[in-house]
């Protein structure tokens, strides 16, 4: 299943769960939809699937249905209080983009309706109590990055036969970070890859993989996911 079409699927989810009894109400229901990343030509394409999504189920923003973004930039401590702004304006339901952002507002109420979506195992991590039957106030979908680390490693390789050294961004705030990477170094072990871990919380990171390669050490880039919604 295509991103977008998970995106549409998690807005009729969220339709689906409390906002067709809210919208029987006179007031317009409220959407929270924080996410960890920032609203740039990424991520458009989700905001725009995720509208798609309510259109289907007969919801239209502006018209039946508001929604309030919360976009964190990458700034995981600015999650919580955007959590607790959208329940202070008493949204019907929140749709949370990756994990930093539901385990945000897990964290801020136990009777909101919470709808993700992740790359991540909900389970291992604490926010849900299983894939079948999630509990609480909190279900969605994950995608599970993480087990395909050794198919992005073998296209790498066959990308780039000669790579000697292989160059791994990761993000040390993602709650996620360690199970991905430990994903990606059981594949190069597997197949023999030496790679090099850069643990970026910040642009630094990047331009100094940049330099590496420009002092001529052969590097290659396998970006982490990092659940950008």
């Amino acid at each position: 299943m295509r991103r977008r079409d998970v995106i549409k699927f998690i807005a009729n989810a969220t339709v689906a769960w409390p906002l067709a009894a809210r919208a029987q109400q006179s007031a317009m229901p409220i959407i929270g939809f924080v996410s960890a990343t920032a609203p740039d030509r990424y991520v458009s394409p989700v905001v725009d699937a995720f509208r798609q999504g309510l259109n289907e189920s007969g919801f239209v923003e502006g018209h039946n249905v508001a929604i309030e973004f919360r976009w964190a930039e990458g700034h995981y401590e600015r999650l919580p209080a955007f959590a607790a702004e959208l329940i202070s304006r008493q949204v019907a339901v929140i749709f949370a983009g990756a994990l930093p952002a539901a385990l945000a507002a897990k964290q801020a109420t136990s009777t909101i309706p919470i709808v993700f979506v992740m790359g991540a195992d909900p389970v291992k991590l604490g926010v849900v109590a299983s894939l079948n039957r999630p509990g609480g106030n909190v279900t969605g979908v994950s995608q599970f990055y993480g087990a395909l680390g050794a198919k992005r490693l073998e296209f790498i390789r066959e990308l780039v036969p000669s790579l000697s050294v292989l160059a791994v961004l990761s993000n040390p705030k993602n709650p996620n970070a360690e199970d991905h990477l430990d994903d990606v170094r059981t594949a190069a072990q597997a197949i023999g890859q030496q790679i090099d871990v850069l643990r970026r919380a910040s642009r630094g990171s990047r331009q100094l993989l940049c330099a590496r390669v420009r002092r001529g050490r052969r590097t290659d880039e396998l970006r982490e996911q990092q659940q950008r919604q």
